[in-house]
């Protein structure tokens, strides 16, 4: 049974080795990792994640929190995974590693990564796949995969160096140190951190306000980011007005101006279509 073939209605997926637990809550889909002892990625792993990420696309959601149900979000990749992996001399991993990249970013859906205790490695990646990063004040983070002769392989190093510049991402994937989430925060790799006990409704409350925008417009955004990123703002300005089609034409556009004018501006209701 996959993730996929969850009930939408379901509080919980807990198939038996499920990895990862998805449910509804109102408008937003949320993935919560429970691989334990420390959510590291690895084959089974990266192929359930993508099944959860296809399962939000499916559910109906208006945003997605990707969080974990353990001590860490995620201590980084399963080595003995990887080892085996390498055993087969080709030079490759064998994992979906672009499949999961493009899984999060097709999700036509805001996607939050709730970070707290360590994300690392493999961790960092996949949060730095999601849209927006919140993390725990005591959150550690880092790209340590040179400590063990490796470096990010799951596309950490062009997202940091989006975020962050080439040589934020040079000093992290280099140095291969941990950092507390103030000062990532201020480098703009993450976009907010709150105290520990506030996460996950501090997570929840910006979802929350992700699903009650214009989702067409949010679907359109997220394209058109990935498009600016990864063919240039001349490329995006090309793409802008055909994207742009599926707004003007829907129910929340119509919303959002009667709204301005009877109520003002930011009292709009939308309905996501």
């Amino acid at each position: 049974m996959s993730i996929a073939d969850v009930n939408q209605d379901s509080t919980t997926h807990g198939a038996p080795g499920g990895l990862m637990a998805c449910h509804l809550d109102g408008p937003v889909a949320v993935v919560t990792m429970n691989h334990r002892p420390y959510n590291l990625m690895g084959l089974r792993f990266t192929e359930q994640l993508i099944d959860a990420l296809r399962w939000v696309g499916e559910s109906g959601a208006r945003a997605a929190i990707l969080r974990s149900g353990l001590r860490h979000f995620s201590a980084g990749a399963d080595l003995d995974d990887m080892v085996e992996a390498a055993g087969r001399g080709d030079g490759t991993l064998g994992w979906p590693i672009l499949e999961m990249l493009q899984a999060f970013d097709e999700l036509p859906i805001p996607i939050v990564a709730a970070v707290h205790g360590n994300c690392l490695g493999g961790g960092l990646e996949m949060a730095l796949a999601c849209d927006l990063i919140i993390a725990s004040e005591s959150a550690k983070i880092g790209s340590v995969e040179a400590t063990v002769g490796l470096h990010p392989l799951a596309g950490g190093i062009q997202r940091l160096t989006q975020r962050a510049g080439a040589a934020r991402a040079k000093e992290m994937a280099l140095l291969a140190r941990r950092y507390d989430a103030r000062t990532l925060e201020r480098w703009n790799v993450i976009n907010r951190v709150v105290a520990d006990e506030q996460l996950d409704q501090a997570a929840t409350t910006l979802a929350r306000e992700l699903a009650a925008g214009p989702t067409v417009a949010h679907t359109a955004t997220k394209a058109l980011v990935t498009i600016a990123i990864n063919e240039g703002v001349g490329a995006a300005d090309k793409e802008m007005a055909e994207l742009q089609k599926p707004i003007f034409s829907s129910e929340d556009f119509r919303t959002g101006v009667a709204s301005l004018k009877q109520n003002g501006p930011g009292m709009a209701v939308f309905q996501g279509r």
